[in-house]
Order: C-alpha cells, then structure tokens, then sequence
C-alpha cells in the first residue's frame, strides 16, 4: 500500500480507526462521510473499498457517483455487502441497514454510477438457514461466541467450496468494478 485514506463517519468507531493506524504515516483517517469529502479527491483513487457500507446509505447512487469521481481511469471499486431481501430482519435495522441486496440491484446502482461490473458473486450460501432461523424467524440479535463459532469452523470450509463451485446465492455479495 502506497497510501491509504480511511473514512469513518461515526463519532464512537473513528477514534478506535484513529487508534490502529496511530503512527503509520501511509494512513490518513478521516472522520466524515467519503462523499462529503470526495469533492477534495477529484481522480485521487486507485481503489476505492466498500466493506459493509453502501447498506447503510440511503442513496447509495449517489455515493457511488462521488466514488466514480474520486477514481482515477482504470480505478477499481470493490464492494462487499449482505444479499437477499428475505434476509433482512430486525437485527439489519437496528444496524442502520437501508437494504439487503440481490446481484441485480447491485450490479445496476453500480453501473448506473459510471462503472463497469467485471465480477458480483455471491457467496455464503451455508449462512442463508442459519441467519433465516435466528434473525428473521426468531429475531435474536448476534453475539461474538457465535460469530466466533462460524467464522472459525464454517467461514474456512465453505471458502475453499465457493472457490471451486460459485454458488447461485448467498448471505453476502462479492462485487468488482472498474472506471473505464
């Protein structure tokens, strides 16, 4: 990594951002939303990730736009989001979760911002039962044991299967895009 910009909106999780990257003058944090910030970064970007964001956008159009913008031509954009509507239970809700999205959805507010999809897949099909019993059907919320559980037994195996053979669905989605 050249350089690193790190953006967190959130006034409780930008200090523990802050705190990890103390030090490293390759990583610079930023307390703000990206798009609000994206003006100053005009074609700055070689990448731009998303891990568990757009969900938690209202209009994540429109913050793809600023992404597009932000990129250099050839910028990859990766993105990294939960699927299935179905899916969607209290426990998203109460995370500030505006969607769970299908590879369709996705692929198009992707490419409706400029970009060019060279890949969304979907992956964690072993956590579709599981997370439809306990968040949808039984409305529990999480706890880390079983996170813990299932990215320490399930996450590994199911890796090396989704590897070989692409599942047609998924608790998550996998997306890689480029500006041309």
């Amino acid at each position: 990594v050249h350089h690193l910009c790190a953006f967190e909106p959130s006034a409780n999780m930008f200090p523990m951002l802050q705190k990890k990257f103390s030090g490293d003058d390759r990583v610079d944090t930023f307390n703000e939303f990206f798009e609000h910030a994206s003006t100053r970064f005009a074609s700055a970007f070689d990448a731009i990730v998303y891990v568990n964001v757009l969900e938690h956008i209202a209009d994540d159009r429109l913050t793809l736009t600023h992404a597009y913008n932000a990129l250099k031509d050839g910028g990859r954009l990766l993105v990294f989001v939960p699927a299935l509507k179905f899916l969607y239970s209290e426990l998203d809700r109460k995370v500030g979760h505006f969607r769970r999205y299908t590879r369709d959805e996705l692929v198009d507010v992707v490419e409706s911002a400029g970009f060019t999809v060279d890949r969304a897949n979907y992956f964690d099909i072993a956590g579709i039962i599981p997370w439809y019993l306990a968040f949808v059907l039984m409305k529990k919320t999480t706890n880390e044991a079983n996170v813990t559980l299932y990215d320490r037994w399930v996450v590994p195996l199911m890796r090396r299967v989704e590897d070989v053979v692409k599942p047609p669905i998924g608790k998550n989605l996998l997306l890689v895009a480029h500006k041309p």
